[in-house]
């Protein structure tokens, strides 16, 4: 066991954080204030820096590094926003990685390829008005006609929604009840009959777009069916590489919030003296530093950790998202409350980070449910919700 980063690894920490820092702030301000995407050129300029796809095969664009590799990259983006972060979290942990490892050879070469490169973002579209955290319950609906696949329904909660180039659909593929029917297709954001509706205007997570996805005899090749029905549970499997990727955004945030608060308290004086000074400021940024530290071992250890084909366990990755979740609530708040009218300012990023932080928690399954996950794997079986 070593929790020493390696030279090569120390030095990719590095390079992600010279250009995050040094490039992406004012690009950050811009994504916030016009709740916009990071636009095309600056994807080309991630893809050309090898940014993107860090984790996926060399013999599909990517780089041929570890899960680990690949979020030691996002946590150096996230400290400067998570709208410029995006789309390296999409590429490192998002449904790409499903694609890689189930769809068909030819269209996963050039998808992959593609997001390496900034041509395209992949986003994965999952929830639906009626079917959440209910996840099972989808109503979306492919039928296989001769050798095209239609598609019909309606999607929600979208990361990328009506601005990515195409989506993972969860959708139902045949009549089994539950799980058993559940599969995915891959759909191009262009294809007839598909159609957004408004961006949805949400509390943080400006710079991401969300939109509902409208499906309407969609028609596909059958080569775009990425996972057939009854493949729900590698569905899953895949998606808990995303889980660690949202703890990965999470933690980002915090330690981003805890850099901010460490150069404001030695720099802003009251009562004579400078906020460092104060025990009760520093007892606050102690808790603050442990809770990242925490998180930051706990995330690396759950992708150090991952099993044969490169993915983390369900148990690993739901302990990681859940402590990352509610610990960068904490300090994100934290570090509004220490910064004082600073931290409330929009113009000083602490409140966006906070606005930030609670997404997270909901985005890619709620911290409660990281927590059923974690009793069922404790206790050895799953727990009927509908019971």
């Amino acid at each position: 066991m070593d929790f020493e980063l390696s030279a090569d690894q120390r030095a990719l920490q590095e390079t992600a954080y010279r250009f995050a820092r040094s490039e992406l702030p004012e690009l950050a301000r811009e994504l916030e204030r016009d709740n916009r995407p990071v636009p095309a050129d600056w994807l080309k300029r991630y893809g050309e820096m090898g940014f993107l796809g860090i984790n996926l095969p060399t013999d599909l664009g990517g780089m041929g590094l570890g899960n680990l590799d690949a979020l030691i990259v996002l946590e150096e983006f996230v400290k400067v926003s998570i709208a410029v972060a995006f789309p390296v979290f999409e590429s490192v942990a998002g449904p790409i990685h499903a694609i890689a490892r189930n769809g068909d050879q030819a269209l996963a070469q050039r998808l992959c390829r593609d997001v390496c490169r900034g041509d395209a973002v992949v986003a994965v579209s999952m929830s639906e008005p009626g079917a959440g955290t209910a996840l099972t319950d989808l109503t979306t609906r492919a039928r296989i006609e001769g050798d095209e696949i239609v598609l019909n329904g309606q999607k929600r909660w979208c990361s990328g929604g009506g601005h990515a180039d195409g989506y993972l659909v969860y959708c139902r593929l045949s009549d089994e009840h539950g799980a058993k029917g559940v599969g995915a297709v891959y759909v191009e954001h262009d294809r007839a009959g598909v159609s957004f509706g408004p961006q949805e205007e949400l509390m943080g997570f400006r710079g991401i777009p969300s939109a509902d996805i409208f499906l309407d005899d969609v028609r596909l090749p059958k080569d775009h069916v990425i996972v057939p029905a009854g493949g729900f549970k590698r569905l899953m499997e895949a998606f808990d590489l995303e889980r660690c990727g949202n703890a990965t955004m999470s933690l980002g945030l915090a330690a981003g919030a805890l850099e901010q608060v460490l150069t404001y308290v030695e720099e802003r004086e009251q009562f004579g003296k400078r906020l460092a000074d104060f025990q009760a400021v520093q007892l606050r940024i102690a808790d603050m530093a442990t809770r990242v530290e925490a998180s930051r071992l706990l995330n690396w250890r759950a992708v150090s950790r991952s099993d044969d084909n490169g993915l983390p366990s369900v148990a690993d990755a739901s302990i990681a998202k859940c402590f990352a979740n509610e610990m960068t609530r904490e300090v994100c708040g934290n570090a509004v409350q220490l910064m004082g009218g600073y931290g409330y300012h929009k113009d000083y990023g602490a409140e966006q980070r906070f606005r930030d932080a609670w997404g997270w928690g909901i985005a890619g399954g709620t911290i409660d449910i990281q927590k059923v996950n974690i009793a069922a794997a404790l206790l050895g079986r799953r727990f009927n919700q509908r019971g």
